[in-house]
């Protein structure tokens, strides 16, 4: 019985743990723990010898709360095998009741005499150390004992907690043969902690009334013109409040500053100002009741209107210090102390205090009565926990400010620190760093955070993977999903077994008690926290562990939400690379650099490309997406894809971005709809630049859709912003664009960006442009360098935007590596053409494509012949390839198709596409041109394309 394994029995788990073999996944978890921490502490299962103490406090509070409970059990079980037991804090037993009286001659000392302490690091796994070290409902059964004595029972223990405190004051305890295991014996001992822990309770409220009595048996021995006038003073009453003016807030508002008087435990007057506008003085006193218990009592003074008290201490005490400090807030413990009330304004000391027989006048006008009684500890324990609440409310704005994980989990740490604890360690696994959800938290743990008050204490650094022991409180709270508390790291062997000389250099800066808390979001565990104390003597108790639950349970939602954001973010950004140029084309015409820049926040669709044109041209794009995220991400791989495939058309810029504006429209309407709804994740537009340089003419055209102008950084160092006209953004619709064309002399840069590299809201614009134009100044770097020195000058240290920037330097084609022959519309004067073309290709020592060019030239000048008008033109560029260009000014373009067998002509075009690696149709303010592009050098093993075509021709 408990156990999860199915083929393997408790008895044979420890007797494979005991030989250093693993039992993960077959013994619970908090029994697996407590039997690694056993054996780093060096116990032997056949000798557990516990330790007899004599110092046993059989007349106290928790004996005298159990005594009734212990006696209803012991009625409960007569007749059965059950031992019942009451431990103190220590582990130690202080009463054993038995169900059937006879087994105690049966039974062995250590279990039938009180005074033997049964705590983990002397008995190892056992009911009473176990619920100790776990702090909360153990069940223990048969073999899963450490000791080998104990294999023969089973029991089941629960710790018994102060109400008002939350300390463990002590253990109580089922023993019971595995046989009579029993689900309904884990309900009857929790019904007996239970009425243990309420008799506790009425205790304190005992020492309350007899505070209580303390005070009125002093208050009638007070000489008549007390504060109150009437010799004795009673709790203010309903009536009383009527009469003076003040409500229940009113009543409130004193309650809470009556709770901080009494955890002061001073004589004190204090002076508290209410909202309507009256004063109350609350005078704190110290009591003692006839049993020796310490105590405040809190007593309210309430002047007549437009009249001030004179505060008069007591006839026979001489005057105490007044408080004016005001002290914290804080909420009172249920059942002692009232909620907090509404804010109040500040408050000021206490007037004038005046010798014996002096208040008569301030008699006359004041009322008085009792507002709260209280030990001081009870007063501590409610600034405590109004402390907590303070803390927890900061922690729910200060934590989570950023979606990065890193960033969220030391702002954990800085929260706690030094209010809960001297230093925090937070380690996550690698996965979270990635934002992916743990397979298994436990596994990969990177240190992420080490905050502390001190920056030389010995923790594992940041950034460092950590691997821990299953023994270790870290992952103990992983493995169980439960918070760990380690009161005296002196003695927790598990920590220690980690590495015994770290921890030792760790006790060595006063560290010495540690909460280990799971950081549990979505019942997904993300790593743990743990909150060290060093400072303070005391040890960690429940209520730290509790706060340090609570705000490791805020922090871990926020973590998760950063992680899921860096998920989506990586995802985002993955895309956004995959939809970038990773490489452009060889081109002769520019060369270029570029720099792609995410935003902080989020990934956007900015955008850029290079793009070789016919006639060795090369088509220069940015764009800008409007918005974040995968949609604009996907919508910045639909435009690029889009604008690809026009600038395959040989369009003119203007016309480019007027078939982009007409896309993006579309875009818009099939994805929001024509009347789009709050959630529609419409498009809502784009900008974009797009610029045609021509290294022939040394000359470009550009049009723009609400994109920033490019930079012109001339040969001499000059850098412009060409004037061209603005343009709608893409999607709008119904305005043209227009273009605009400049000479770009060689050796010149066009730099073009989108608006995240000048916009920032820290930044005027023109003052980023002044920036861009120093950056851009030195006209002999190479684009790497100038990209290199923009991101420096100009980019924000925190980008709230995308940022797209291609520097281009362009390159001229010589003059001498191009031809230009006027063409007649004549047939019989083709040969000439064709003498001229081959005497210019052997004089550019082109002989390998001689053949093929005639052949081609041939077919293109009689096609311009034959159907094109005049004027007619052969070009002819040599770059890294062979373009042949003839112009007419004709709009008739011609078409590829496949001649019937019949047909004596339509086969010039396909012979064209033969002996040509590309061809096509550009259109001209004058005309056309038909070009084509002839490879320089055949490719290994393939034969010349023209011989290849004649080869299939028999008659030839």
């Amino acid at each position: 019985m408990g156990l999860v394994g199915e083929d393997i029995g408790p008895a044979r788990a420890r007797e494979h743990f005991l030989r250093g073999g693993t039992v993960e996944g077959t013994v619970r978890n908090p029994i697996l723990n407590s039997w690694q921490r056993s054996r780093s502490l060096g116990l032997s299962p056949e000798g557990c010898e516990l330790p007899y103490v004599q110092d046993l406090d059989l007349d106290g509070r928790l004996v005298r709360a159990a005594t009734p409970v212990l006696d209803r059990l012991q009625y409960r079980f007569a007749g059965r095998n059950m031992n019942v037991s009451l431990a103190d804090g220590r582990g130690a037993v202080l009463q054993r009741r038995f169900g059937e009286t006879s087994q105690v001659r049966h039974l062995a000392a250590i279990q039938s005499v009180p005074g033997f302490v049964f705590a983990e690091e002397f008995a190892g796994t056992n009911g009473i150390g176990l619920a100790l070290a776990e702090r909360q409902l153990i069940n223990v059964y048969g073999a899963e004992h450490f000791a080998e004595r104990s294999q023969s029972t089973a029991c089941a223990a629960i710790p018994v907690r102060d109400p008002l405190s939350g300390r463990i004051e002590g253990v109580l305890c089922f023993g019971y043969p595995p046989t009579d295991a029993d689900a309904a014996l884990n309900i009857v001992i929790c019904k007996a902690a239970g009425a243990i822990e309420r008799r506790l309770l009425e205790q304190s409220s005992t020492r309350e009334r007899a505070l209580l009595q303390a005070y009125l048996d002093a208050r009638n021995r007070t000489p008549t013109g007390d504060t109150s006038g009437n010799g004795q003073l009673g709790e203010l009453s309903g009536s009383e409040l009527a009469g003076s003016g003040l409500d229940w807030r009113d009543e409130m508002l004193l309650k809470e500053r009556a709770t901080d008087l009494i955890s002061a435990a001073q004589r004190a007057a204090v002076d508290v100002l209410l909202p309507g506008g009256r004063r109350v003085t609350l005078l704190s006193r110290p009591v003692t009741s006839p049993s020796g218990v310490e105590g405040v009592v809190i007593e309210a003074v309430l002047p007549a209107p437009q009249r001030h008290l004179a505060v008069l201490t007591e006839a026979d005490a001489s005057p105490g210090p007044l408080a004016p400090q005001v002290l914290a807030s804080a909420a009172p413990p249920p059942g002692h102390l009232p909620g907090t009330g509404p804010d109040r304004p500040p408050e000021r000391p206490a007037t004038t205090v005046r010798p014996p027989g002096a208040a008569g006048h301030a008699a006359d006008s004041a009322a008085g009565g009792l507002v709260l009684i209280g030990e001081p500890g009870v007063g501590a324990y409610a600034v405590a926990a109004r402390r907590r609440l303070e803390l927890l409310s900061e922690a729910s704005t200060r934590i989570g400010t950023t979606l990065d994980v890193s960033r969220t989990a030391r702002e954990l740490a800085e929260m706690a620190v030094p209010r809960l604890a001297d230093y925090v360690t937070i380690d996550l696994p690698e996965a979270v760093l990635r934002g992916e959800e743990p397979t298994d938290p436990r596994t990969g743990l990177y240190r992420t955070v080490v905050h502390g008050i001190r920056d030389d204490c010995p923790f594992y650094p940041a950034g460092e993977r950590v691997d821990l022991r299953p023994s270790t409180p870290q992952l103990r709270c992983l493995a169980d999903r439960q918070p760990v508390l380690e009161p005296d790291l002196r003695a927790a062997g598990g920590w220690i077994a980690q590495d015994p000389a770290h921890a030792e250099r760790l006790l060595g800066h006063r560290i010495h008690s540690l909460i280990a808390v799971p950081l549990l979001a979505r019942g997904i565990a993300l790593g743990t926290a743990s909150f060290y104390r060093a400072q303070d003597p005391a040890p960690f108790g429940d209520d730290d562990l509790s706060l340090a639950q609570e705000l490791a349970t805020r922090a871990a939602i926020c973590i998760d939400n950063a992680r899921r954001f860096t998920r989506e973010h990586t995802m985002v950004l993955a895309l956004q690379h995959s939809l970038l140029p990773q490489s452009f084309p060889e081109q002769s015409a520019v060369e270029v650099a570029y720099r792609y820049m995410p935003a902080e926040s989020g990934v956007g669709g900015d955008w850029f490309d290079v793009i070789p044109l016919s006639s060795t041209r090369v088509a220069l794009v940015v764009g800008d997406v409007v918005g974040h995220g995968l949609h604009a991400a996907a919508t910045m791989g639909r435009l690029r894809t889009a604008a690809r495939n026009f600038a395959e058309l040989d369009l003119g810029p203007d016309e480019v971005l007027t078939h982009l504006d007409n896309l993006v429209g579309r875009l818009d309407r099939d994805e929001g709809g024509e009347e789009p709804s709050a959630d529609s994740t419409g498009i809502i537009g784009a900008t974009c630049l797009y610029a045609i340089y021509d290294p022939t003419s040394q000359q470009c055209v550009m049009a723009r859709s609400g994109h920033p102008p490019p930079a012109l950084v001339h040969p001499d160092g000059t850098v412009t912003f060409p004037d061209l006209p603005a343009g709608p953004p893409l999607g709008l619709g119904g305005l043209p664009f227009e273009t605009a064309e400049f000479a770009v002399p060689e050796g010149s840069q066009l730099v073009l960006y989108t608006n995240g590299l000048i916009e920032d809201r820290h930044r005027d614009v023109d003052t980023a442009l002044d920036q861009l134009r120093r950056a851009l100044a030195h006209p002999t770097r190479p684009p790497e360098e100038t990209c290199e020195a923009v991101v420096r000058a100009v980019v924000p240290p925190h980008p709230a935007d995308d940022i797209a920037l291609l520097v281009a330097r362009t390159h001229a084609l010589p003059p001498h590596r191009s031809a230009t022959w006027d063409l007649p519309a004549d047939p019989a004067l083709v040969s000439g053409i064709r003498a001229a073309v081959t005497r210019k290709l052997a004089e550019w020592g082109l002989h390998e494509v001689v053949f093929a060019t005639e052949l081609l030239l041939s077919e293109l000048v009689t096609n311009a012949i034959r159907y094109g008008t005049e004027p007619l033109q052969v070009r002819l560029l040599h770059d890294r390839t062979l373009i042949c260009e003839v112009s007419d000014a004709g709009s008739t373009a011609p078409h590829l198709r496949h001649a019937a067998t019949t047909d004596e002509g339509g086969r010039g075009l396909f012979l064209v596409a033969q002996l040509a690696q590309a061809w096509g149709t550009r259109y001209t303010a004058g005309g056309k041109v038909i070009w084509a592009e002839c490879a320089l050098e055949a490719p290994a093993g393939k034969t010349d394309a023209a011989a290849a075509y004649f080869d299939d021709i028999p008659a030839l």
